[in-house]
């Protein structure tokens, strides 16, 4: 049953993408967005079906906040870096607030028990320091049984096991991010979030979970499939063979709620 619900949001995207309703379909950036993420965008979206109020940390171009305001939600984003005036369809027309704030030291913008839900999709793995106190702001903010849904690269995927047997890193290029990498000067801290700083395996984002203080949690090893289309479907076949041992996908997916006594 959740699978069949998950697969109807994943064919309302793809109508609402066609229908230019989602994002300009001349943005290269977002349409490549969507496809590399349509499969997690559908799989948080049916997990949040009941939440009414979700905010989201690094929304980047807007898409999921985007797919989240056309499913009926009422969408808050807030991120490091403002890309309103870029994207301003999503950032701008669709949320209800748009603030800046570094979510590695600074507080979330909104008073405790504000959120039904927040997600904070492929961003944790470009802190530069600890995730904790991010994530304790995010559970601050939900209400009591409000859910949070995180999603991060597998450090043990099986790209990154052939890289490391073929005598490569799992990184990005060494030169131009690492050696030669500028960053962001804040509160007199130093970060760098335009590169992966840390990966993840499920037993860390589940110890994530709990020292943050969620009550529980559910974590997957997910089924991230870059949406192709025509000749290129052919290369789903690689995909599909890798999927087939879940320690080798390329995503973890994790839910944790907040005590409803809180």
């Amino acid at each position: 049953m959740a699978a069949s619900k998950r697969k109807n949001i994943y064919q309302r995207a793809l109508q609402l993408r066609k229908s230019s309703k989602l994002f300009d379909t001349n943005d290269k950036v977002s349409a490549d967005t969507f496809k590399g993420s349509v499969d997690r965008f559908a799989w948080i979206a049916h997990e949040l079906s009941d939440c009414k109020r979700v905010l989201d940390i690094g929304p980047g171009q807007g898409v999921f906040v985007s797919l989240m305001y056309e499913l009926g939600h009422e969408c808050y984003a807030v991120d490091i870096i403002d890309q309103s005036d870029q994207y301003p369809g999503a950032l701008k027309e669709k949320v209800q607030e748009y603030k800046l704030c570094n979510a590695e030291f600074e507080s979330l913008p909104w008073e405790d028990n504000f959120f039904d839900a927040v997600v904070c999709s492929q961003a944790l793995e470009h802190f530069t320091h600890s995730h904790l106190f991010a994530v304790r702001e995010m559970h601050r903010v939900l209400r009591p049984g409000g859910i949070l849904g995180l999603d991060v690269p597998n450090v043990a995927c099986l790209r990154n096991r052939s890289r490391l047997l073929r005598g490569k890193n799992i990184t990005w290029d060494y030169e131009e991010f690492y050696l030669h990498a500028e960053p962001i000067l804040q509160n007199g801290m130093s970060f760098f979030p335009i590169r992966h700083n840390r990966e993840f395996t499920i037993d860390e984002l589940r110890i994530l979970f709990r020292e943050a203080g969620f009550a529980d949690s559910r974590c997957y090893f997910l089924k991230s499939r870059r949406r192709r289309e025509g000749a290129e479907r052919i290369r789903n076949v690689g995909s599909a063979i890798r999927d087939l041992v879940p320690s080798y996908r390329k995503s973890l997916i994790g839910f944790g709620r907040k005590a409803a006594s809180e």
